[in-house]
């Protein structure tokens, strides 16, 4: 799980460069799969990421669209990496007992 939140990080910050629409749709579904196993592992340790977790795999659902607009989505998968970021810091660099 650790290098896959790495992956994600890297596929949302490529998300704001022009690709072709396969990749975005790549990333969706790698996020909702990522978000939903991440909101899985927080559900007894922190209702509080859980929520953010369940809340991420909701909007980045690939079956149903959401549209919000080319900007509207910059800003979401900016806002996604910065906290996935702090989530991997957290979790993975200051807790040495978990690595």
């Amino acid at each position: 799980m650790k290098y896959a939140i790495l992956i994600l990080i890297i596929m949302l910050i490529v998300c704001l460069a022009n690709m072709p629409y396969g990749y975005y749709s790549l990333t969706r579904f790698f996020a909702m799969t990522i978000f939903a196993c991440l909101a899985y592992i927080s559900y007894n340790d922190n209702k509080k990421q859980f929520v953010i977790f369940s809340a991420s795999a909701l909007l980045f659902q690939p079956f149903v669209k959401i549209t919000l607009g080319r900007t509207i989505w910059n800003i979401v998968d900016v806002i996604e990496a910065l906290f996935l970021l702090w989530f991997w810091i957290t979790k993975y660099i200051t807790n040495k007992k978990q690595l």
